[in-house]
This record gives C-alpha cells, structure tokens and sequence, in this order.
C-alpha cells in the first residue's frame, strides 16, 4: 500500500472515532509539501472541521498526533493554518529507493494504475458513458505546402498528449486528417498547369511538399499583380479578390474536382503524392507517427450525406440560394453554413464526416483534436451542430487548443512564403547543437557516427523541450539559440544530467549498484537528497496529471526540477568517493533512479536522452 492510501486510511479511521462520520476518499486531499516549509507530503483538513467541531488548527493538530501515533512512517508534522505538514522517515524514503531502482514499486503502481482505471470504466458504465480509446488527431496538415514551425507546435504537443494518456493508462488512437480538397489545394494546382511546364519533384531537386508549396506562393503572387487594377478602379481587396481571373478560375477548377473531372484528378493524385512523400519524411525526422490516417477527400462526402438527410429530415434548412444551413439560435450562436450554394463542402461539412468515421471506427470515449486556438469558434460550433444532428459523440468532441508560435521578427505567412520551413528549422536545430557541443569540447572521444547521432539528439531535443515545456494555451516566442543552451530551463541541459549520471553509474559498474540496494541501511538522508527523494517520488502523480490536463509542460517542468534537483545535491556531495560507504550506496541509489525519471520523462515528451556528453 503507498503511503498516502495509508494515511487517508487512518485519517478516515480517526474521523470515524471521533465524529462517527464516514469520510469519503476525495475528500482526502494529500499533497507534495511546498518547498518553503518543512515536510514531505500535506494534508488540506478543511474538510474535516466541521465534522470535528474545531478550528483549522486544532483539527490539524488532532489528525497530526493520530497519524503519528498510528502511521511509523510519519515521524514528525508541522500545522500552517488549514493545512497539516507531514514528515517521513529515512526508512521509508530509502525503502522506496530501493524498490524503485529493483522495478517492484514501478510494478505495484502501475497495477494500482490498472485498477484506478477498472474503477473509472466501470463508473463510466454505470453511468451509461463509452469506455472506448481516447482518439487524439494532430497534425492535419494541408496539401498545398510543407510543413512549418506552427506545425511542428502541432505535431509535438499531439504526439506528446497521446504518449501521456498512454503512459497512464489509457487507450490511444493517434490520427492524422490530411486536408487534400479545397479551395487552397487547387491554387497549387493551377499554378503548376499554368506555369510548372511538366516540374517534378526530382527533376526540381526538390522534396515534393515543397514544390507544390513553391506553386502555391507561385498563385498568391500572380492573383496579386492581378488585383491591382482591379483596386485601382475602386474594388476593396476583398472583392478583388474574388473578382480576379485567376481566383475564378481556382473555383472553377474546385468544381471539375468535386465532379470528378479526369484530368483534373489525375493532377490531383499526382500533386499529392508528392507532398505525401515529402511529409513522411518530415514526420520521421520529427519523431512522430499515427496509427490511421484519414482524408478529407473522403471524409466530406460522408458529410455531405449526413447533411443532405438532416435537411430532409428538417433539422437544418435550406436558403432560397440553395445554400444549407444549421440554426443554432437554442446554443445563442449565429447559424452555421454547411453547404454552399453551389452544392460545395466546406470545412464544417468534412469535420462532422470525419467524426462519424471515427465513432464508427473506434466508438472513442473521447475525440481529441489539437488544432490551434485560431479555431476555438469552429469546434465550438462542430459541438453543438453534432449535438443538433443527434450525433451520439457529440459530448466526446474536445478541442485542444494551443497558443500560436512566433519568431523574434513577427509571425509568418503562408501566402508570402515567409514560413519556417519544418526541415529547415530542424537542420538548423542539428547545426546549432554541432556547433555549440564542439565548442564545449564535448565529443572528443565521439568517433563520427556517435557525433552526428549526439548532434541529432541536442538539437531535436533542444528543439521538443523549448515548444513543449510552455503551456500549450499560451503563445509562445520560439528562439534557436537559447533554446540550446546547456544552462537553464533547456533540453540540452536535461540530457547532459542524465549524461553526467550515467557516466558516474559506468564507473560505479553495475555490480556495485547490485551491492548498493542492500548496503545503505545506515545511512541518514541530507536536505538535499531528501528535495530529489520527493521530487522522484511524485513523478507518477504528475504523470497523471499532465495526463488528465493533457500537458505535456507539467512534465517537461517537472523534469527540469529534478535535473535541477540532482545537480544541487552533486555540486555538494560526492557520490563515489564518499567515506561513508552506506551514503555512498545511497547516493548510487539515488543517481540511477534519478536517471531512469529524467529517462522515463523525457521520453514522454519524444526525447532521447544520450548515455554520454
């Protein structure tokens, strides 16, 4: 039994005595004990004053003195207002050291995992609710460019959600919606019929997402030379927009695709495999995968249907332009468009699509979508239009909106070509941890494949840890240099502690750290061993919470702490050439596990973590 399912239980026994009350689990609040005050783990009792019929003070000294007497780990507690600070023995933080460092503690929590989980399926039955897999979608990228660093945002924080959910204990889907129809889609196309003279991507020397994303800048810049006349002789932008010949002629081409005009789908296919081929390559560079794909080129035709027979079924109506149309007056909305005029999709139309496909694929307790705060609105309105349709995942829909990322000099645009390119910011990335590593004289025993493996696993790392240890709710200002730097609040700082570890553990030889387990009984634990104890010891605790907040930053900081943490503790304390062989095996203790944390956390946020710097 872990120690706080101990403590509640003598807490609930004691209530229990002295007010002949019940006291229900969550009611019981323990937590890690802030750093400017002394103990390890606090209770809130302001849930038990009433029941006690005394103060915050008094109650908190009352279950002080209980649990002290009842529970031989605590052996000391301080009361600060409403709360009660507990202290823990030695023998229970070096007890915890040393089944972590066997693996039995990790077994027994992730079996306590297990069943938290059984108890919440079996909840969510009884309350009628799907216990399928959380199905989490990122990327999306669209089929008219490569990718670039909002992308990147995209990807890591998807990818790094899903790891999460998985590590405590859920089911996950990852999914990727490729966004291959459209308006947008046919500016490239267009752009290579009228100017491209029969391009390919290896006659270009090109990966193919980046040719046809030259194409789509190749159309943003002859529609605009060709709206100039049109705004001279009065037209707003807009309106000349619309009005050119060449965006008439993009709709135009739309139209042949939705029919399915031969040779327009033969661009099509061709065009997107291209750029198929160029985001794979991408994607494994990134370190990110899925398990289904899907595209929009299919998905929108099922939404389509649904939307046809909603209005035939008068849910949704239609205009005297034959546009149709979602009121969602009862949601204090505006109504929403669903079908043009013309009979087109737009984006709303795919979206309910897809998640049908999905619900039919997966029957998804939840459907996670990472896509970026710029469309709250539109999965506001995807909620509340699937809750009008009776859809039965309407209540699973969860957007998970993140924060815009942006350079020192502003924000990029597609249209412009101002975009940082995914690959290129990685290379540069990869180049910049060379650099700096080399300067540090850091790989002089590196023969070259471990170099260009060490360079690739800074810079990535670098690159991971400074877009994910930010609030994915908050815009972010992403800057290369300082992200790889090996000071601070930096993933190359957290690769080169566990470095530093693992280079004193193949000293130490694994047959000392056997030996260790069972020779440190008499060693007492400094103030600094006990901060990384406790920082160690809540790492599944935090796992679960960036879990349940979807944040992988709640992670990245925690990790951070601990480096911090194991740094302080070895700038002051010597590991292997202590005299006191009890500490000394108590400390080897600490490293390793400290090493596996920073390891084990690190890899939820997609980062390798090198054995040597």
């Amino acid at each position: 039994m872990q120690i706080e399912q101990k403590i509640a239980h003598k807490v609930a026994e004691v209530i229990q005595e002295l007010a002949d009350q019940e006291v229900n689990r969550q009611q019981i609040v323990l937590q890690k004990t802030r750093r400017e005050f002394d103990g390890d783990l606090t209770l809130v009792v302001f849930p038990f004053v009433k029941m006690l019929r005394k103060s915050p003070e008094e109650t908190a000294k009352t279950l002080g003195n209980a649990i002290l007497e009842r529970v031989d780990e605590v052996t000391d507690f301080q009361v600060v207002k409403g709360f009660l600070n507990l202290s823990l023995s030695d023998a229970f933080w070096k007890g915890f050291l040393a089944a972590q460092v066997q693996g039995g503690e990790e077994d027994e929590r992730k079996e306590g995992r297990e069943e938290e989980k059984r108890r919440g399926d079996d909840e969510s039955r009884q309350q009628g609710k799907s216990t399928g897999p959380v199905v989490v979608e990122y990327s999306s990228p669209n089929t008219n460019k490569p990718l670039h660093l909002g992308h990147i945002r995209n990807n890591l924080l998807g990818y790094s959600v899903a790891t999460l959910l998985e590590a405590s204990g859920r089911e996950v889907v990852k999914v990727n919606l490729v966004n291959d129809r459209g308006i947008h889609i046919c500016k490239s196309m267009l752009a290579w019929m009228k100017y491209g003279n029969g391009e390919t991507p290896e006659a270009a020397g090109k990966k193919g997402d980046k040719l046809v994303g030259d194409y789509y800048v190749k159309f943003e810049s002859a529609l605009r030379e060709e709206m100039k006349p049109l705004i001279d002789a009065g037209a707003n932008a807009d309106e000349a927009r619309r009005k050119a010949p060449l965006m008439q002629e993009a709709q135009e081409l739309l139209r042949r695709w939705e029919s399915r005009d031969p040779e327009v789908m033969k661009i099509w296919r061709m065009m997107n495999e291209w750029v198929y081929a160029g985001f794979d390559e991408t994607y494994q560079r990134m370190g990110v995968d899925f398990d289904k794909i899907y595209y929009e080129s299919d998905t929108y035709l099922l939404g389509r249907d649904i939307v046809r027979k909603a209005l035939e079924e008068g849910i949704l109506h239609q205009k005297e332009d034959g546009s149709v149309w979602a009121s969602l007056d009862e949601y204090k909305l505006d109504e929403k468009l669903l079908l043009r005029a013309d009979g087109t999709s737009v984006y709303m139309t795919q979206d309910i699509g897809t998640a049908e496909l999905r619900y039919n694929d997966y029957h998804p307790e939840k459907m996670v979508y990472v896509v970026g705060n710029e469309q709250n609105h539109h999965f506001k309105v995807l909620q509340k239009v699937s809750e009008k349709l009776g859809k039965p995942y309407a209540g699973a829909i969860h957007h998970l909106s993140y924060g815009m990322v942006e350079l020192p000099d502003g924000r990029m645009k597609s249209r412009e070509g101002t975009v940082v390119d995914a690959d290129d910011l990685m290379d540069e990335m990869v180049a910049t941890a060379r650099k700096t590593t080399e300067e540090l004289g850091k790989t002089q025993d590196f023969s070259e494949t471990e170099k260009q493996h060490l360079y690739h696993i800074i810079g990535m790392g670098a690159l991971k840890y400074f877009i994910l240890k930010v609030d994915p709710k908050k815009n972010m200002l992403f800057n290369p240099e300082e992200s790889i730097d090996f000071n601070g609040n930096t993933g190359p700082f957290i690769q080169y502690t566990h470095a530093r570890i693992r280079s004193v553990l193949r000293k130490a030889g694994q047959k000392r750290l056997d030996a260790a387990l069972g020779e440190m009984e008499g060693a007492s634990i400094n103030d600094k061993e006990k901060l990384l104890l406790n920082s160690l010891y809540h790492y599944p605790a935090t796992l679960q919470e960036a879990a349940a907040e979807m944040s992988p930053a709640r992670i990245a900081n925690f990790v951070y702490d601990v480096a911090k943490a194991f740094n302080q503790f070895y700038h002051d304390h010597s590991i292997l050439n202590e005299e006191d062989h009890a500490v000394s095996n108590l400390r080897l203790c600490l490293a390793a596990h400290t090493a596996q944390v920073i390891r084990d956390g690190m890899a939820l946020l997609g980062i390798e973590v090198p054995e040597k710097m």
